[in-house]
């Protein structure tokens, strides 16, 4: 009896507490596993990241909980159901059992539409999380929208991308003025080897002139002006 006092307490208080209480009694539903599963999806699309998110950001979760938000008479009130009588220490089937026949009894809303309600929760998450992926891609500028202007990171990939191309294109350049500059060294270096042998063939043509000539001239000193004493022979 006890416990069936605690679950129409559970029950009532439930549905007549207003709506800042009613996610802080929700904290431990089972079932809430399956709604975040696509998020482990979404860490895989963005596995090339180096950025690890262990906690989703505020903004977020309010997101999610709009999006999940219904008339009080959908799969995500009875989940809230489920997360309020489990304080109370049901669990397995039984928890889930005495929670429907409460929202049933409450709500008037069978099995049937009760999980048809929950497959419309799952598409909602599902298509909302299509267009955030489709514009992440739009922000990475993966999809570039026509009609939207690039947003600041399509932006900065562009000028990454002008960047690289310049860099590219004067890295091109300067291998090819590197190698004009060695071929410009080489044939200065031989020019230089050159004039430098044409100078000492000079040196060594003009050293052996000017001794010649040096021969020549003092043989010619001596043998063209001769001493007075061959001259008295001469008389």
């Amino acid at each position: 009896m006890d416990i069936l006092n605690n679950l129409t307490k559970v029950a009532k208080g439930f549905f007549i507490e207003d709506d800042g209480q009613a996610p802080a009694e929700a904290a431990i539903p089972a079932p809430q596993p399956l709604p975040a599963q696509p998020a482990a999806g979404a860490a895989k699309d963005s596995a090339g990241s180096a950025t690890i998110v262990t906690q989703a950001e505020q903004r977020h979760l309010d997101h999610i909980a709009s999006l999940l938000a219904g008339d009080g008479k959908d799969f995500g009130t009875y989940t809230k159901m489920v997360g309020s009588m489990a304080s109370s220490g049901l669990t397995g089937p039984l928890l889930y059992q005495t929670a429907f026949n409460a929202f049933n009894a409450l709500t008037g809303v069978d099995r049937p539409t009760l999980l048809a309600s929950a497959e419309q929760l799952a598409h909602k998450l599902a298509d909302d999380r299509a267009k955030v992926l489709q514009r992440h891609r739009e922000k990475l500028g993966e999809t570039p929208d026509a009609k939207a202007p690039p947003g600041p990171l399509a932006l900065l990939q562009q000028r990454e991308n002008q960047l690289q191309a310049e860099v590219a294109s004067l890295t091109q350049q300067l291998t090819g003025k590197s190698q004009q500059l060695r071929e410009i060294q080489q044939q200065a270096q031989a020019e230089r080897q050159k004039t430098q042998a044409a100078l000492a063939s000079y040196e060594l043509a003009n050293a052996a002139a000017a001794a010649e000539l040096q021969a020549h001239r003092q043989a010619a000193q001596n043998f063209l002006n001769p001493s007075p004493s061959t001259n008295s022979q001469t008389a």
